[in-house]
């Protein structure tokens, strides 16, 4: 039992440093990274950009080592201590909205001479990626295939636990066709919920493949994002990818355009700042015509080589989900 006690004292203090920690990088953020043109800031961009680059060298932030565990309850307490207004401008994403910036802590705070957090290459090894997941959901009209595994209304299934349901119930109903195990036979169930109106009288059986396809075809898709420290968030349809565009625009100049950068928990601005430094080339942001939040960031010449780079490297947001990587501008050599 003593070294239980002495356990529990070790995380105490590990947990009690961490807050700590996540203090001054909070303060050092707000103080010295963050500019009143910012706002509103989406906390993941906050968390990414301007709070991890500000931890001292040789240390390393974790959120989930803290007593706070996420993010989002971090700043209900900076909140409830009047150093920041959060608010919730898009569904499941927080933002931070204003900051006290005369707040006597804030005023108060000075850089410990070890954080000079300067260097925003740290932000790589210590920045958690999103986690993007794909699910489906079961619309009623598949009800009666499902019903047997027991789940509860909005229950959210991978690929793996659909084939599972599916091969649970192709088996417990002997409709493994005797001949041919490739083949399942076609009950009336299995009719109602994955053929054609015009397929019922002219297929009595469908390979395994084919069942999986079509049940997994007639799910309604859905996808989860957790953005680093805040609760996972899940919508409907599955996910838009990050879309670049190269444009043609008046005396034959190209511009650059990414949309969807929301979807992903990225700030636009903070994006926009990025890209300027690192193509050299000027930025403007202009709102996506038919939506209220959305946000474009168009850029000049075809910069697409450099957006790429950012968003894979600095945010870590895997190839498959940016859509145009293809428009990046040829490299071969120049006809003479």
């Amino acid at each position: 039992t003593g070294n239980d006690q002495d356990s529990t004292e070790i995380t105490g203090t590990v947990q009690e440093q961490m807050d700590e920690l996540l203090l001054q990088c909070f303060l050092h953020a707000l103080k010295f990274k963050v500019k009143k043109a910012d706002l509103p800031l989406l906390a993941s961009t906050f968390l990414k950009v301007h709070v991890y680059p500000c931890c001292p060298e040789g240390q390393q932030l974790d959120i989930k080592k803290s007593s706070y565990k996420k993010l989002s309850k971090f700043l209900q307490m900076m909140q409830q201590r009047q150093i920041v207004q959060v608010k919730e401008l898009s569904k499941g994403v927080e933002s931070i909205t204003a900051v006290s910036w005369k707040h006597a802590d804030l005023r108060s705070f000075r850089v410990p001479e070890a954080a000079t957090g300067e260097d925003p290459v740290k932000m790589d090894t210590t920045c958690q990626p999103l986690e993007i997941k794909s699910f489906y959901s079961v619309p009623s009209k598949l009800i009666p295939l499902f019903e047997h595994a027991s789940l509860k209304k909005s229950a959210t299934l991978s690929n793996a636990d659909v084939r599972s349901i599916i091969t649970t119930y192709v088996k417990s109903n002997e409709l493994i066709d005797d001949y041919n195990k490739n083949y399942v036979v076609i009950n009336p169930i299995l009719c109602d919920c994955l053929l054609e109106k015009s397929e019922h009288h002219t297929i009595t059986k469908v390979t395994w493949d084919d069942l999986f396809t079509r049940c997994l075809k007639r799910l309604q898709e859905c996808h989860q994002v957790t953005f680093p420290g805040q609760n996972p968030v899940v919508r409907k349809g599955g996910i838009k990818p990050i879309n670049i565009d190269v444009a043609q625009r008046s005396s034959n100049k190209k511009v650059t355009i990414v949309s969807n950068l929301e979807a992903f928990g990225l700030d636009p601005r903070s994006l926009g700042n990025a890209l300027q430094q690192k193509a050299q080339a000027s930025v403007t942001m202009h709102q996506v015509p038919g939506t209220k939040d959305k946000v474009a960031l168009q850029v000049q010449g075809n910069q697409v080589n450099h957006i790429a780079k950012l968003l894979t490297e600095e945010y870590r947001i895997p190839a498959k989900y940016i859509a145009g990587l293809d428009k990046a501008p040829k490299t071969g050599k120049k006809k003479r």
